[in-house]
């Protein structure tokens, strides 16, 4: 169990990632950069649709990366598109989950054991249909165009594997991202 200086390490850990997501996403939108790379990769629609699925998981990153697979998809198969855009996704999904499953853990065994909140809490955590809604309303959010890390977070409670994690990001992400190609199409 993590004292509570060590928590508020992970703490300040988390906001200085957070910050440098924001900087760099800004940095990313306002130059253009971003944009730029997607139409670099027009002649390589596989490889801007999987650029672009990596960025659709991110919050700061989702919006440039649905216009993005709209675009392609606008133009392009969207059976494809999605494919690889999904490939691309559970790419991200697989770093964000691997660094909110161990981290959101602790966050949450420290908050359990606070005894205000941590008997209702803990009760709750153990309710199979807590764990059953959670995998499937984080499986909804991850389809969603909705940013994935609340969706992974929700995952993180159902204590879903790796092995099980990746076919259900992909799945999702490929119905999600072929439901942007069809709106795009239609626009």
């Amino acid at each position: 169990m993590a004292s509570s200086k060590q928590a508020k390490i992970f703490f300040l850990h988390d906001v200085v990632l957070v910050a440098i997501s924001v900087c760099v996403t800004i940095a990313l939108v306002e130059t253009g950069l971003l944009v730029k790379t997607f139409m670099l990769l027009d002649g390589v629609e596989f490889l801007g649709s999987f650029i672009a699925g990596v960025f659709f998981t991110s919050l700061f990153t989702t919006v440039p990366a649905i216009i993005a697979l709209g675009e392609i998809a606008r133009t392009h198969a969207i059976i494809q598109v999605a494919f690889f855009g999904a490939l691309g996704a559970v790419v991200g999904d697989l770093i964000i989950f691997r660094f909110i499953r161990d981290r959101f853990a602790e966050h949450l065994i420290e908050l359990v054991n606070h005894q205000t909140v941590g008997k209702r809490l803990r009760a709750l955590l153990r309710m199979k249909f807590f764990r059953i809604l959670s995998f499937f309303v984080g499986g909804l959010i991850i389809a969603s165009p909705l940013p994935d890390e609340l969706g992974i977070s929700l995952l993180s409670l159902s204590k879903i594997k790796t092995s099980w994690f990746i076919p259900l990001s992909f799945a999702f992400n490929f119905a999600g991202i072929v439901l942007i190609g069809l709106a795009a199409q239609a626009l």
